[in-house]
């Protein structure tokens, strides 16, 4: 699917991709694993934008969100990062 979207999208403009997995960990955690893949019209890699959720029992969720570009080298380099707790009870 990405390799058509890169052929149809000749004109220079980026495309987005986005994958969301929904899982239970080894503690019976809630797992959201969120990412956004933006290409170039060739097809190639340009950014990432990851957001992984992990929500327990009680509510409680952690939020890991890491932007990550690509660099002169070819490889993605983090530019941002940002983790939030959030209690069950402050999420209403």
């Amino acid at each position: 699917m990405a390799d058509e979207s890169a052929k149809d999208n000749a004109d220079g403009e980026l495309e987005s991709f986005e994958v969301e997995t929904v899982g239970t960990d080894g503690d019976g955690n809630t797992v959201i694993d969120d990412v956004v893949v933006i290409t170039d019209h060739e097809g190639h890699i340009v950014a990432v934008d990851e957001i992984i959720a992990v929500v327990d029992e009680s509510g409680d969720a952690a939020i890991d969100e890491v932007v990550s570009l690509v660099g002169d080298d070819g490889e993605l380099h983090v530019v941002e990062e940002n983790l939030e707790v959030i209690a069950g009870d402050e999420k209403d």
